[in-house]
């Protein structure tokens, strides 16, 4: 699909030498580039949501896990 998009000049220039030195085409680095911020963006909400989900549960260890923890990272199995 073609779109029009307006951007910074500065941005641009960098975005054109960055297709230069990877020898891509610049639809393929803008492919590239928001592809990697949406995948990211996902990341990000599943990271939230998670956050919210578990933010009302306790944080403390139980201590019989706590003290098998400390035995398996001291080396005293």
């Amino acid at each position: 699909m073609k779109i029009a998009v307006s951007i910074p000049d500065d941005v641009f220039q960098a975005a054109e030498e960055l297709a230069a030195r990877e020898r891509c085409s610049r639809s393929s680095l803008y492919t590239r580039a928001l592809r990697r911020l949406l995948t990211e963006a996902t990341r990000d909400e599943v990271t939230e949501r998670l956050n919210d989900i578990y933010s009302d549960e306790p944080s403390r260890l139980d201590p019989v896990l706590r003290a098998a923890q400390a035995r398996a990272l001291s080396g005293d199995c």
